[in-house]
């Protein structure tokens, strides 16, 4: 027995010495993860974290990594623990869970990811009109028009594949991290110490009744969107399973989730304390009651020419990343929600085939939001938060306590703190709905 674990371990090492060097398809994938997960909600997490004063941002940067990495790592395992090569995380949660398990599973996934791909084609629509107008001086175009064009755009990028996809995405993130830091470095000269009048745990915040514990508590599904990337998690498992095999796989796709939120948490939380150090609690409160992003409120605030004409590009190029990020989950899920409906009823269909109805189906609805403009949609996301914090957090560490070919993650306390923190996330995202 203490041979057969030597031998292990020892081919595990060998295994790691042979890792191969980083390439740069993991490059690509790193920047593609950042990219889905750092959107809109981003111009949002200053507001939402600051209005409690200096210890939410404070416990935000240092939960934040062990969050985000341990929870999308157990996520790309699960996926991994797949019979087959090429099955993404609807294939493998029918086979670890049964058929019945594995329909529902997958129906909430689709869930999950479809309805923020929507609110992103209504806030990139909103974005652009508000810019033609108010930036530029133009008239407003039929809304019915630009979201036809605005939508078109972004699903000829679709029509491509994945793999044009991921070039677009991780080219986007320059443009987008680069305008980021400018804005925090800006915002410097303008940093006051109000925040660090609000450090007491049991004293009740900015928002009156509100104590800070509480803050504390609400802040934690903010984070889960903030820095969620889940929707692409399973295409990387499944495209790096392909290309370095079952060897290596587990371990390339673990360093560049973890190379990836390195640099989410590095850029998004400097933002974050950039922002919240300029502005008062009451200040990020009176923002959080208008609901208009972080950019809006400080253009308002300082007058600031350069945030005004900044502002409406970098939340573009942020909801544009994000909508092609969502949309390779949201195809997953359409494919598979439509395979096992066609399944059920002895029927099959070509993959081509279901790709060319997927798109057809996520233009038409994204199109059709996208010139409703409905208000409905905040509520709607909202409702995703739970299912999300269940499939994200949840779902993975029952896998590993349930499946014999995740055995090896049992018994880490890494599972324990997901396991918490996926708690703590759905019982906020539920009183948030109440």
């Amino acid at each position: 027995m203490d041979n057969a674990i030597a031998n292990r371990k020892a081919s595990e090492v060998k295994n790691e010495a042979k890792l191969p060097k980083w390439r740069k398809s993991d490059t690509l994938w790193m920047l593609s993860l950042y990219g889905t997960a750092i959107g809109a909600g981003v111009l949002f997490l200053p507001i939402n974290a600051g209005v409690g004063g200096l210890i939410p941002l404070l416990v935000m940067l240092v939960l934040a990594f062990p969050m985000t990495f341990f929870a999308h790592q157990a996520l790309c395992r699960f996926v991994l623990s797949g019979k087959k090569p090429e099955g993404d995380i609807t294939v493998v949660v029918e086979e670890a869970f049964g058929r019945t398990a594995g329909n529902f599973i997958t129906v909430l996934y689709f869930f999950a990811i479809y309805p923020i791909l929507l609110v992103y084609s209504v806030g990139i629509t909103n974005t652009v009109d508000s810019f033609m107008v108010h930036q530029l001086g133009m008239a407003s175009i039929p809304r019915a028009l630009l979201s036809f064009i605005l939508v078109a755009f972004l699903m000829s990028i679709v029509h491509f594949g994945e793999e044009l996809i991921v070039k677009v995405m991780s080219i986007l993130v320059f443009p987008f991290i680069a305008v980021l830091m400018i804005l925090a470095l800006f915002l410097i000269p303008e940093w006051n110490g109000e925040i660090f009048s609000n450090v007491s745990l049991t004293s009740a915040g900015s928002e009156g009744s509100q104590s800070i514990l509480m803050t504390l508590w609400l802040v934690i599904p903010v984070m889960v969107f903030a820095f969620n990337h889940s929707p692409i998690i399973s295409s990387l498992a499944v495209a790096k399973r392909k290309e370095y095999g079952d060897v290596y796989a587990e371990q390339k796709c673990s360093r560049i989730i973890a190379a990836s939120n390195i640099m989410m948490v590095a850029t998004v939380m400097f933002f974050v304390f950039s922002c919240a150090l300029c502005l008062t609690p009451a200040e990020l409160l009176d923002a959080k009651a208008q609901n208009i992003s972080t950019l809006s409120y400080l253009a308002n605030r300082f007058n600031s020419p350069v945030i005004e004409y900044i502002g409406p590009p970098i939340a573009f190029i942020a909801m544009a990343k994000s909508f092609l990020g969502h949309y390779l989950g949201g195809k997953e899920g359409f494919n598979g929600v439509v395979n096992k409906l066609l399944r059920s009823c002895d029927k099959t269909i070509s993959p081509a085939k279901l790709d060319k109805i997927a798109i057809g189906f996520m233009f038409i609805t994204a199109w059709g939001i996208a010139t409703l403009n409905p208000s409905i949609l905040g509520l709607i996301e909202s409702l995703g938060g739970p299912i999300l914090a269940i499939l994200l957090f949840l779902m993975p560490m029952y896998a590993i306590h349930k499946l014999p070919a995740l055995a090896k993650y049992r018994g880490k306390l890494s599972n324990v703190f997901i396991v918490i923190m996926g708690l703590i996330a759905i019982s906020a995202a539920i009183y948030n709905l109440l």
